[in-house]
C-alpha cells in the first residue's frame, strides 16, 4: 500500500486547510487510515481516524470539533478538514494506514503504512 498525502501549506490562524491522502496499491487490506502530526521538537501525535469499510471516526481531544475526518472509497482518498487552526496547530501532517486492527488507535505503532508528510504552517 502506498499513501500519497497533500494539501499543506500557509495559513492564518482562523483559517482553514484540507488534507487529502490518497491510497494505492492493496487497498483492500485496509482497515483504517489516520493522521498523525508531528511538531518540531514534539512527538507524532494521533489526531484522527476512520475505518476505511464502516466509516467510523475517532478524534483526540485536541481537535475535536476543529478536525473533521472523511473518506471517499471511490477515490481511495481520506480528507482531514481542518477548521479554527490556531499557530500550536503548525506540524508535518503524516496518513497512515492500518491494516491489522491489532494495537491502540492513538499509538503510531499500530501503523503500518505512512505518506510523505506534508507541512502545515499557521500564523497568527
Amino acid at each position: 500500500v502506498q499513501l500519497q498525502a497533500s494539501g499543506g501549506g500557509l495559513v492564518q490562524a482562523g483559517g482553514s486547510l484540507r488534507l487529502s491522502c490518497t491510497a494505492s496499491g492493496r487497498t483492500s487490506s485496509l482497515y483504517a487510515i489516520g493522521w498523525l502530526r508531528q511538531a518540531p521538537g514534539k512527538e507524532r501525535e494521533f489526531l484522527a481516524r476512520i475505518n476505511w469499510s464502516a466509516g467510523a471516526t475517532y478524534y483526540t481531544d485536541s481537535v475535536k470539533g476543529r478536525f473533521t475526518i472523511s473518506r471517499d472509497n471511490a477515490k481511495n482518498t481520506v480528507y482531514l478538514q481542518m477548521d479554527s487552526l490556531k499557530p500550536e496547530d503548525t506540524a508535518v501532517y503524516y496518513c497512515a494506514a492500518d491494516g491489522y486492527n491489532s494495537g491502540s488507535i492513538y499509538s503510531q505503532d499500530t501503523y503500518n503504512y505512512w505518506g510523505q508528510g506534508t507541512l502545515v504552517t499557521v500564523s497568527s
